[in-house]
């Protein structure tokens, strides 16, 4: 059975271009990244924070989330079928904070409907007497003591120079109304695929916070549109390169092209803003950096993750559009304006409609630099 072709999402605007990750077991460097100008912070509770810090880690987010804050912030929760995601989501969901849950690992439909249900049942609130940002992280770990070393990601440096404005007039959290939906069933050798939504039950249930799914294994690229479409509540999709090369046993970029592209081809399929990069992991490698978000922006990416502060102006100034670039698409807009329709311009270039939609995401794009 196909799935039922849904009509596009609107998307926030304006869509985020830098994605800052910070280990959630050390608040004090999540304090200096909500100042550092990405335009979303994504507090990490999975691979950032060791197995012994990972409940001292969901309390110091709950805390900071339990208040608005100046940026989206998102949360990676950990695995989904492990012994923590559940709790960590009923735990966060609720929170005025928290803009977007990060689900890592996702393989199929179901991990998102599971997701989706959990943030619908609010957790025991954590008790407000408890200072964690005070805690003093144990001396045994390698980042106790400060200043923060350079070499280590997450370090956050201040002061850095903001990577261009952060979003504007950061807007209340998206929520969802929960939406009932049958299992959706995945058998082996197959591709998921989308059962009819049952109708909204009434209840008092919860919003469900915006979702994101991280594809990270071979099962979950080779299910990206179903899972980009599997929820209202889900809002985009991404890569987790790391992983994914790990299982592909990939050595270069070029073993990730079709994975690359198959993510955006099923994010703009589904109506879904297109996906961010994932992190380039050396930190020091700034020309590199560089270099890759221009092959990424090419492959149809916007903006990327990062996890270090000075990764931000590079992958802002490599995604916003040249002065050549904002020339062009005024000339195209200009002349659909007073024209309408197709047409060609004085220097050949031809005009129609998918053409003025791509000038007009262009001029979108270059209105952040102010």
């Amino acid at each position: 059975m196909r799935p039922t072709p849904q009509a596009p999402r609107e998307t926030p605007a304006p869509t985020p271009l830098t994605w800052l990750y910070v280990p959630g077991d050390r608040p004090e460097v999540v304090a200096k990244a909500l100042r550092c100008g990405a335009d979303v912070v994504v507090i990490d509770l999975e691979d950032a924070v060791a197995p012994d810090r990972k409940d001292h880690a969901l309390r110091a987010t709950a805390e900071l989330l339990s208040d608005p804050v100046p940026v989206p912030v998102h949360v990676r929760v950990n695995a989904l079928d492990g012994p923590l995601a559940e709790h960590e989501i009923r735990t966060l969901a609720p929170l005025p904070g928290l803009a977007g849950l990060r689900l890592p690992k996702v393989q199929d439909p179901a991990d998102v409907h599971r997701a989706a249900g959990w943030a619908t049942m609010a957790a025991e609130p954590v008790p407000e007497h408890v200072a964690y940002a005070a805690e003093p992280v144990p001396e045994h770990l390698p980042y106790a003591a400060e200043p923060l070393p350079e070499h280590l990601p997450y370090a956050a440096e201040g002061p850095v120079p903001p990577a261009g404005r952060a979003l504007a007039d950061h807007p209340t959290p998206v929520r969802t109304p929960p939406v009932r939906t049958p299992p959706v069933s995945t058998s082996p050798g197959t591709t998921a695929t989308l059962a009819p939504a049952a109708p909204a039950a009434a209840s008092a249930l919860p919003a469900t916070p915006a979702l994101y799914a991280l594809l990270e294994s071979a099962l979950g690229i080779e299910h990206a549109f179903v899972i980009a479409t599997a929820h209202p509540a889900l809002r985009g999709i991404a890569l987790g390169e790391a992983d994914l090369c790990g299982e592909l046993g990939v050595r270069d970029d070029a073993g990730l092209a079709w994975p690359r592209s198959r993510a955006v081809v099923a994010a703009r399929a589904a109506g879904l803003a297109p996906p961010p990069q994932s992190v380039h992991p050396d930190v020091h490698d700034l020309d590199g950096l560089a270099r890759s978000c221009a092959r990424g922006r090419a492959l149809g990416f916007l903006g990327r993750a990062a996890i270090h502060p000075r990764q931000l102006p590079v992958i802002e100034a490599a995604y916003l559009p040249s002065a050549e670039e904002v020339a062009a698409a005024q000339d195209i807009v200009r002349a659909a304006t007073a024209e309408g329709g197709a047409l060609a311009l004085p220097d050949g270039r031809f005009v129609d409609v998918a053409v003025v939609a791509a000038a007009q995401r262009v001029l979108d794009l270059a209105g952040r630099r102010r």
